[in-house]
Order: C-alpha cells, then sequence, then structure tokens
C-alpha cells in the first residue's frame, strides 16, 4: 500500500511539473504555492521542462561577463560568507584600490582573452569619492579604446553616481539581494534589505540593467530562494547570478555543508520557473560541479561569469566558449 501510495503521488507530481510548464509557456506566471510544489518533483522532470521554459522564452541566447576584482579585502561589512570581511579572520590577499593604469590593463587582458563584457567589482559598503573617480575613468577609457561592454558592482550607491556611469557608457549595474528579506538579517547586520532595493531603484530609474541574484548554502530554506526568486521577477531583473557558498575558514559559515549538485539544479530550474526570460547565471562556486556546469545549463542555466571569480579561481574563457558552443548556446547581447 505504502509503494503503490507513493507511484501514484510521484505520477501526480510529474503530472503537475508538465501542468505547470505547459501554464507559464502559455503566460502564466508562477505563484509562490505552485514554485513549492516544484520541490519535491522528480529532478531530471523539473530540470527538462525548465530547459523547455529557457528554450521557448530565451532560445539559444547566452550572456558572459567577466571580472576584475578592483580592490580587495577591508571591507567593513559583516557578510558571513565573504572572506573579505574585515570581522574575520580569513587570511585573503588584501590590496586597495588599483591604479587607472592597472584597471585598464587587466580588463584588456580580458578582452584580448575573448571577453566582450567586464565587471569591475570593488570590496566595501560603497566606495569612496576619489575611488570612484578612478573607477569612472578607467571605465570610460575602457570602453571608448576597447568597445567593451561594462558592468560594476561598486555595492551601495546613489543616484548621481549611477547617472554618471550611464553618461560613461556603462550598461549593467550588479546588486546582490543574497537571499530573502526575511533571511537577510541572518546574512548580513551592517546594512540593509532596502539599502539594496534603493540602489536598485536608482539603476531602474536610469534605464540601466540590473544584475541581482543570491548565495545558495547560507542555511536558508528552500522557501526562502523561492521568495528571492519572486523578489526578483517583481523588480524585472534580467540577470540573476546563482552563486554556490565556498564555505571560507575564518567565516561563520565555515563548517556549512556544500550544496549537491541536485539541489543546485533544482534551484536553478525553479528559478528559471519563476524568471521566464531571464539570463540565470552560473557565478561563485561553479568549480563545484564536476562537469562545469553542463547539468546546470541544461536545468535552465544560460549564462556565466568566467574566468576567476573575487577570492576564488573560475573556468577560463577559452575553455567555457567551448563549452558553451558544444552546447548549442550563442554568446551575445540581448538586453
Amino acid at each position: 500500500m505504502y509503494n503503490c501510495y507513493n507511484y501514484f503521488n510521484q505520477v501526480f507530481i510529474m503530472f503537475n511539473v508538465d501542468k505547470l510548464k505547459n501554464s507559464v509557456i502559455n503566460g502564466y506566471k508562477l505563484k509562490k504555492e505552485d514554485a513549492l510544489s516544484l520541490i519535491d518533483a522528480p529532478l531530471d522532470e523539473l530540470a527538462s521542462a525548465a530547459d523547455e521554459i529557457r528554450q521557448e522564452f530565451c532560445a539559444n541566447k547566452f550572456d558572459l561577463c567577466t571580472l576584475v576584482n578592483v580592490k580587495n579585502g577591508r571591507c567593513g561589512e559583516d557578510c558571513k560568507f565573504c572572506a573579505q570581511s574585515s570581522h574575520y579572520d580569513t587570511d585573503i590577499d588584501e590590496y586597495p584600490l588599483l591604479s587607472k593604469e592597472e584597471l585598464k590593463r587587466q580588463g584588456k587582458e580580458l578582452v584580448d582573452a575573448g571577453a566582450e563584457r567586464v565587471s569591475f567589482v570593488a570590496s566595501g559598503r560603497k566606495v569612496t569619492k576619489r575611488e570612484f573617480e578612478v573607477l569612472q575613468d578607467a571605465l570610460k577609457e575602457l570602453i571608448e579604446e576597447e568597445g567593451v561592454h561594462a558592468c560594476v558592482s561598486f555595492g551601495l550607491m546613489n543616484d548621481e553616481q549611477i547617472n554618471r556611469l550611464k553618461e560613461i557608457g556603462v550598461d549593467r549595474v550588479h546588486n546582490n539581494l543574497e537571499s530573502s528579506r526575511k533571511y537577510f538579517a541572518e546574512i548580513c547586520t551592517t546594512h540593509s534589505y532596502d539599502e539594496k532595493l534603493e540602489t536598485i531603484d536608482f539603476v531602474k530609474s536610469h534605464g540601466i540593467n540590473v544584475c541581482s541574484g543570491g548565495i545558495f548554502g547560507l542555511g536558508e530554506t528552500f522557501e526562502d530562494r523561492i521568495d528571492l526568486a519572486l523578489t526578483l521577477r517583481d523588480l524585472g531583473v534580467k540577470s540573476i547570478p546563482i552563486n554556490i557558498l565556498n564555505p571560507i575558514k575564518g567565516t561563520p559559515v565555515e563548517n556549512n555543508e556544500v550544496l549537491s549538485y541536485d539541489e543546485v539544479c533544482r534551484i536553478i530550474a525553479i528559478f528559471r520557473f519563476i524568471n521566464t526570460d531571464a539570463f540565470i547565471r552560473l557565478a561563485g562556486g561553479r568549480l563545484f560541479l564536476e562537469d562545469k556546469g553542463v547539468r546546470a545549463f541544461k536545468s535552465g542555466a544560460n549564462a556565466t561569469i568566467s574566468g576567476n571569480m573575487l577570492t576564488t579561481a573560475g573556468i577560463s574563457i577559452q575553455d567555457d566558449f567551448e563549452l558553451i558552443e558544444e552546447l548549442g548556446f550563442e554568446v551575445g547581447f540581448y538586453f
């Protein structure tokens, strides 16, 4: 009787996945209770359905970006996962803001390796006025001289700064929400969810694309993950990084267990059901995926950060181009 019940329950869940997939393809926006029903769905069916949704709304479009870590460590924020926080002893190589010449050199090095989008990423709550001037000048010259698409991740920013970035040609601004509003206070206490949302609102008001996602494996529930996906949809975010926690020794989450590949694929698939036309991006922790992310790309992901991350290694741009081509994706600028 028990086995018979399980069998019919699995059949019902599989039917539900297919029904929701077809509804989504026909324009239905998933509700929270719909997304919660997918948590226990058979992963193969869920991933396949998510990939169909990706194909329907995004075709084979693929977005690739690369990072320049413009300054490292010395951050006064207490984000529990971050090796760069001065609250924790993580033994990283700290350095202040790079010179304009070094910023341009590293950006050009990525361009020469094949990258067409470069993101400048700065540690800290926000950049100082002097730092912003240096970064702005370097970005302006890099855009003009190399024709590169530019993104920035400078923490909390004001309206004037974002307007100046738009004027020099920056077309995307990153600001991760990290998790649900409910769980955020468990991750960070030195700045708030609303401060992040304010920066995102400034970015949107200037017509610049927003990149915002989360980090998974911090102890959040699947409901928290779904709440984040729904918030990002409500904000109209089209670039959503999926970061897998790499537990760094010295941080409060150093003993957290790394998420299984199955769980990563389930997160991506449910995010795709909710954020149908977004670029869902493999970001930090991708090296934990033994096939460089192939299963994840077949579960609804269609973007990645290539090359090294901020404080951890990544996958080379050349290897990524080969992998992307093998999977039938086409790298380009679609938003």
